[in-house]
Parts: structure tokens; C-alpha cells; sequence
């Protein structure tokens, strides 16, 4: 296999793209090219140029980047095309993912409507020919005329001018596909993904909703996905910040981070249905200080006082508690009484970062109290010994997560810790193509709320760049399965 081939039809779209696009000719001419030079199927190959919309919501100037271009009942998969999509968007310019058509003619009016209909969004003359020789493409195009604006229609040349703009701006982002296009090894990390509790409050909601029927108003977000949020919301269920947005007599779900006592009173107040989503190790850590802070004990909670789950769990004790965020605030925290003190942990932490916390306090307070076991979650331990695993033989690695979600940037410290090179990032549309240049190897794991399946999407567009060879380095099971509340059982 050679270096990846950026294919431009016409003279002008070549001009516009530039960095050694190659001319193919247009339409019957770029099938004629496609049979005669591109012996080599495996070479990755882009094709840019214009088109015109089926869509009526797009804009001369506007891009496509196909995620399948279709071709009678021929349709070849652009995998990698929300990588290309993404470093469009980072540069400002108006991006639309999804089906495009070829056809040997021009197509207008009825027929244009037709290929509408079917969810394609622009139609060419010439990338079916191009990429059917199979192995990683992209597609990107420049939109000229839409059905509300036709090629035969006035103002076509300030159109075709908007489009080859739009070309001219795509040229950095283009140049990104074809300096990360090559065959690259995924190493998955496992466990990754979904945890216990994460899984149980999902089915909570989804219980509830079955139960009760929409809407069901979940207090915060139900766990720090924004994914998972917005499929829940789609469903039914609406998010709220505080209690005293839902409607009195409505059924309400605490969110799997916990709340302090104050919430579940004011819902009370409210009369409100509650449904408990509280993951049962967050509810392990607010028991603890209530024993804690019940026989006098000041309770140093290592933790973000910022985060949704600590805020809860000082909500037990607030006159009690102290949060200690790291080494230099446990150095200098003051208590009460040193003699009477012990700690707790929020469930999501680095685990070497707590624990080198813990050190401190523990020399600084002798007869500190500890948790009668690991406040840190089994998810969150697994996960980054699995992350640390992976680092280790990775040129980078990539976690899939929401930027809210403290299991998952903790994953991104734990690999840069480990000398490797790591992002964090919602989903594929956010990796960017500038990190992927020169990398062979590629780590890939997920925070313990992050769906599976943007795992799965993630690995299928890098294989859009090229050959990928996907194995998983496993560090435990997980079998663990928590109970869900009666209210919904």
C-alpha cells in the first residue's frame, strides 16, 4: 500500500484542494480513471469536489462528508467520516454528515426529490466510481446548487464560487485524513465502559418511565454522560437542576451520585414519587459519615468539592465534614479535635492520588479513622489498572467520555502518568485527526458511564483510515450486579 490519494474531478475542485490532489475528470471520465489507475485497493483515497443538495436545508458553500455513498443498490461505508467531519468543524465551517448519491447524469427537479426521500443529502457525478475499489475513503463536497436553486437558474457562478471557498477551506482538514490514514493497532482496555452502577440507574429510569409513563423528572444528570442524558431525554425523561422545578405530585429520580438529606426533604415537601438512583458504594461513603460525624469525628473527605457526589455526601454532616482535595490542602487542614478524626473517599478518584492524600493525614493524625473498606469504587480501580496496562505499549490513548465525568478524566491522568500521551474525548467526532499523525498504536478505554457502543463507533471510524488490528488487554471481570429499589422492581 502507497500513501493515501486525494481525488478531485475537475480542474477547479484540484486548484481549490491543492496539496497534490490528483485530476480524475468528470463523470464518465472519473470511472474511466478510477479502472485504469488505482490498481491498488488498500490505498486510502479521498475524493473532494462540489455537488448538489437534496436536502433543502443546505446552502451553496455547505460541506458534506458521506458516510456511505450510494450507487444503484451499490452503497460503499465511509467509516472514518466523522473523524473528517470533526476537523471541518474545528475550523468553522458548516458540516453535514451523511449518505450521498452518485449518478451517471444530472439530476433535477422529480428526480432529485426521489433521491431525497431516501435520506441522502447531496448527490455528484463521480465518488461511486471512486471509491468502489473498496479499502478506507472519505468523501467530502461542496454544495452549488440546491433544489430551491438550480444549476440552470441565475447566480449559479456566485454559487459555484461559495463551493470552491468552502473547498479552499477544507484543504487543512483534508491534509489532517491523509497524515492519520494508514493501518493502526487498537488495544482495548478491559473492563472499560458501563459500571454496576451506572447500568442500574439507566434501568431505573427506563423502569420508571415504563411505569409511570412520561415525563419523569430526573434530578442532575443521571450519570455524567451526556450521550446517555440525551437518549433518556428522548424517551421522556426530563432533567432538572433542583427539586423545586418538578411539579408538585410528579416522579422524580435522584441521580446516581446521591444527594444530601436537604433534597429528599424538599421532595418530600413536594410530594413527590422518589426514585433512589443513588449507586449503593456512593450511599457505603454517605453511611460512613454518618457514623463518623454521629460520635463526634470530624470526617476529611478526600474529594472535588465542586463534584455532584461530594456535595452530597457533605450534605450528610455539613458542620462535620472538610474536603480535602489534595496533598497540599491535607498539609494543612485543621480540625476540631486530632484525636477524634477519620476520612472517607468520593468513589471516582485517582486511586494513587487518594491514597497519597491518605498518607498525609494519616501522619499528620495518628489515630485517623479509615473506612472499613475501599471507598473507591471496583470500577474505578479496574479501569485505570487497565488504562495503566494499555499506556504502557501505546503511542496514544484515547478515553471515551464526557468532560463532566470524574472516573473518566481520572483515566486520562492515569495514562499520562504513565509516560503516555492521552485525550479525552465524547465521542469520535471529537478525536482529532492532528493526534492520530505518526501513531501506530492506539489505547482506547472508556469511563465507567460512557455507553459501549461509542466504543465500538470509535474503533469502526479509525478503521476508516486504514487496516486496524483490535485486540483487548484485560485486567479483571466484573460480575457485579446491584438490585434495584422496590419502587421500580
Amino acid at each position: 500500500m502507497t500513501g493515501p490519494l486525494v481525488c478531485t474531478p475537475l480542474r477547479v475542485e484540484r486548484l481549490a484542494v491543492g496539496g497534490g490532489a490528483v485530476r480524475t475528470g468528470g463523470g464518465r471520465r472519473s470511472r474511466e480513471w478510477a479502472h485504469t489507475h488505482r490498481p491498488d485497493a488498500a490505498r486510502p483515497l479521498l475524493v473532494a469536489g462540489v455537488a448538489g443538495a437534496l436536502d433543502p436545508r443546505l446552502r451553496p458553500g455547505d460541506l458534506v462528508v458521506a458516510t456511505e455513498v450510494r450507487s444503484g443498490g451499490t452503497v460503499v461505508p465511509c467509516p472514518s467520516a466523522p473523524l473528517l467531519a470533526g476537523a471541518l468543524r474545528r475550523r468553522g465551517l458548516p458540516v453535514r454528515l451523511g449518505p450521498l448519491v452518485s449518478s451517471p447524469r444530472l439530476v433535477t427537479g422529480a428526480g432529485r426529490e426521489r433521491l431525497a426521500a431516501g435520506g441522502a443529502l447531496a448527490v455528484d457525478l463521480e465518488s461511486a466510481a471512486l471509491v468502489a475499489g473498496g479499502g478506507p475513503v472519505a468523501v467530502v463536497r461542496a454544495v452549488v446548487d440546491t433544489p430551491s436553486h438550480p444549476l440552470a437558474a441565475p447566480g449559479t457562478v456566485v454559487r459555484g464560487l461559495r463551493a470552491l471557498r468552502a473547498l479552499r477551506a477544507a484543504a487543512p482538514a483534508i491534509a489532517e485524513w491523509t497524515a492519520a490514514a494508514g493501518p493502526h493497532e487498537v488495544v482495548l482496555a478491559a473492563p472499560r465502559s458501563f459500571c454496576a452502577g451506572v447500568t442500574r440507574a439507566i434501568e431505573i429510569v427506563e423502569r420508571a418511565l415504563h411505569r409511570h409513563g412520561a415525563p419523569v423528572y430526573v434530578r442532575r444528570q443521571i450519570v455524567h454522560n451526556a450521550h446517555v442524558v440525551a437518549d433518556l431525554a428522548q424517551r421522556g425523561a426530563v432533567f432538572v437542576d433542583e427539586i423545586e422545578q418538578v411539579p408538585p405530585g410528579s416522579v422524580v429520580v435522584l441521580s446516581a451520585h446521591g444527594v444530601a438529606p436537604a433534597v429528599r426533604l424538599a421532595a418530600a415537601a413536594r410530594g413527590l414519587t422518589v426514585v433512589d438512583a443513588t449507586c449503593p458504594l456512593v450511599a457505603k461513603v454517605h453511611a460512613e459519615v454518618r457514623r463518623h460525624a454521629g460520635r463526634g469525628d470530624t470526617v476529611l473527605l478526600i474529594g472535588h468539592a465542586e463534584h455532584e457526589e461530594v456535595v452530597g455526601t457533605v450534605g450528610e454532616a455539613p458542620g462535620a465534614v472538610r474536603v480535602v482535595r489534595d496533598r497540599a490542602e491535607a498539609a494543612r487542614v485543621t480540625v476540631d479535635d486530632p484525636l477524634r478524626v477519620a476520612y472517607a473517599m468520593q468513589t471516582t478518584l485517582d486511586v494513587e492520588e487518594a491514597d497519597g492524600v491518605a498518607d498525609v493525614l494519616r501522619e499528620r493524625f495518628p489515630g485517623l479513622h479509615a473506612p472499613r473498606s475501599d471507598d473507591i469504587c471496583y470500577a474505578t480501580t479496574n479501569r485505570q489498572r487497565a488504562v495503566r496496562a494499555l499506556a504502557a505499549g501505546c503511542d496514544l490513548v484515547l478515553v471515551v467520555g464526557t468532560t463532566n465525568s470524574s472516573n473518566s478524566r481520572r483515566l486520562v491522568e492515569v495514562a499520562e502518568r504513565s509516560g503516555c500521551p492521552a485525550r479525552l474525548v465524547d465521542d469520535a467526532g471529537d478525536v482529532d485527526l492532528r493526534w492520530l499523525a505518526g501513531v501506530h498504536r492506539i489505547g482506547v478505554s472508556a469511563g465507567a458511564s460512557a455507553p459501549p457502543h461509542l466504543v465500538d463507533d470509535l474503533v469502526h471510524s479509525l478503521a476508516g483510515l486504514g487496516p486496524v488490528v483490535a485486540r483487548e488487554e484485560r485486567v479483571a471481570d466484573e460480575d457485579v450486579r446491584f438490585s434495584l429499589p422496590l419502587e421500580v422492581n
